[in-house]
């Protein structure tokens, strides 16, 4: 979902900076993703796990990411989306994201960037974070199919996209941490 449609990627002149607009992706992404992409397919309806972190090895295809807060740390299997076509179709035509997935957009530098939800269907939390793991900002609950931009409000290095209202849930804010490889610690 990676398109002008949420964090998708979607590419904006902002402040005459490039501002890659995608909601649930990088640019507007022009093939659907298949309905059954990983995310949507690796788990059932959302259990008492809803409040609870992923546990154990990452499935396939996924990376483990740490979310610190104040209340305690949270672990996030994440899919990986670091060329331009995954950021653009991002979480694009999902119909869920279980509590413990996720999607991490790796800009590589950073940069100022606005996500959209066009053809994403269902609320996402997106959380904008620096390059040394710290939280910039964060979209609560974004509206799903919007084309509105939703900007990162500075330069970051990745975008995390949950379930929306896992942000809450887990108690994050900006200043909180993320923990992974694509982001460097002083």
């Amino acid at each position: 979902m990676d398109s002008p449609a949420r964090p998708r990627r979607g590419l904006f002149a902002l402040a005459g900076a490039l501002i890659l607009t995608a909601a649930c992706s990088e640019q507007p992404a022009a093939q659907p993703a298949s309905p059954a992409a990983p995310i949507a397919a690796s788990s059932a309806a959302p259990t008492t796990s809803a409040v609870a972190s992923a546990v154990g090895q990452p499935p396939a295809g996924f990376e483990a990411l740490d979310v610190v807060t104040p209340k305690g740390r949270t672990r996030f299997f994440v899919e990986i989306a670091d060329n331009d076509a995954e950021r653009e179709r991002g979480l694009m035509f999902r119909k869920v994201v279980p509590p413990d997935r996720g999607m991490l957009f790796d800009f590589k530098t950073p940069r100022p960037v606005a996500f959209w939800m066009k053809n994403t269907l269902i609320p996402l939390d997106i959380i904008y974070i620096q390059g040394d793991g710290t939280v910039l900002s964060i979209a609560r609950n974004t509206t799903p199919l919007s084309e509105a931009p939703i900007p990162s409000g500075g330069p970051v290095v990745g975008v995390l996209e949950l379930a929306g209202g896992r942000a809450e849930e887990i108690g994050l804010l900006p200043g909180d941490r993320v923990e992974h490889r694509i982001f460097k610690r002083d």
